[in-house]
This record gives C-alpha cells, structure tokens and sequence, in this order.
C-alpha cells in the first residue's frame, strides 16, 4: 500500500536499538507465555468451584489483568524495538512453555494447583532469559523486572490457599 500523503517517498527510520533474534525470540516467548497465562486465568476464572470460590474468582481477576497489561507492555516494547509480537492464538498454543489448563469445571483446590504452577511458567520463562535480555537491552530488562515481581507476589498469594502452616512448602523448596 502506498502512502497516499507522499506516494514517492520512502521513509526511513534510523532507530538507535533493534533488537538482536535471540533477543527478538526471547519477548516472543515471555509475550506468547504471558497471553496463555491471561487465557488460562479466564479459564478457571470462568471454571472454578468449590470452597472459597468468591475470593479465588476474584483473584484469578488480578491474574488476568496482570498477564494482559504485561503481554501488551512486552508486545509494545518489542514494536519500538523493530520487532514484530506475533500473538494470534494459533501462535500462542504452538509457542507457549505453559501446560494446558483442563477443560470444565476445577474444583478451588485444584485451580490454585493449576494457577500457581502457570504463574511460576511465566515467571520461569523471564527469568530464564533476563539474563540474555539483560546484556542486549537493560531497559527491556526491566520490564522483566517487573514482570517476576508482580507476578511471584501474585503466584505467592494464590497459593497461601493451599498451604497448612509450618507443615507445607512450595514443591522448589527442600529441607
């Protein structure tokens, strides 16, 4: 399509940074990730049954608004960085790192099993690449920053729902 104010220009962007592919790859990941995570949170936002339904119904809400805000930060950031997010759902379920979230109803129980080990996906797959990240563009870097942050408080509080005081410990920690 021609530019129909200056059909016989070119436009030319000099931008200080692009992104590198591994870079490029890398907010691919964490984007695609983070769109499931939003998805999934619907899921068993929409799904979920049993005891103390109300306040995990409402705080699946927090997750999908979390994972929506952070996948739409990422893809923003990977446009000024001259890359091109690809989050159309095919995309999504061939590239996501997350397991598949069931179908029908999920007991509470279940559901905060299911929503905590998605989050921990998301935060995974950002830490994995900070580092990467990290070395090619800070500022992107801290975006990942925020994006484990939020998202571990996030995952913490879901899964207090299942813990028993002094007796139980995220499955990461040995004593």
């Amino acid at each position: 399509m021609t530019d129909l104010l200056h059909p016989d220009q070119t436009h030319v962007a000099k931008p200080a940074f692009t992104a590198s592919e591994q870079l490029a790859a890398h907010l691919q990941q964490l984007s695609v990730d983070l769109i499931e995570l939003h998805l999934q949170g619907k899921q068993a936002h929409w799904n979920v049954v049993g005891l103390n339904f109300r306040d995990l119904h409402l705080q699946l809400d927090e997750v999908v608004d979390a994972a929506r805000e952070f996948s739409d930060q990422v893809a923003e950031r990977m446009r000024a960085l001259y890359v091109v997010p690809d989050g159309r759902s095919a995309a999504v379920a061939e590239q996501t790192s997350l397991p598949p979230f069931p179908a029908g109803e999920v007991n509470t129980a279940e559901c905060v099993d299911l929503i905590t080990t998605a989050i921990y996906g998301v935060s995974a797959t950002a830490r994995r690449i900070h580092d990467d990240v990290d070395a090619e563009d800070p500022t992107t870097a801290d975006i990942l920053h925020v994006v484990i942050e939020r998202l571990e408080q996030l995952a913490w509080m879901i899964d207090a729902e299942n813990r028993v005081a002094n007796r139980s410990l995220p499955r990461s920690i040995h004593r």
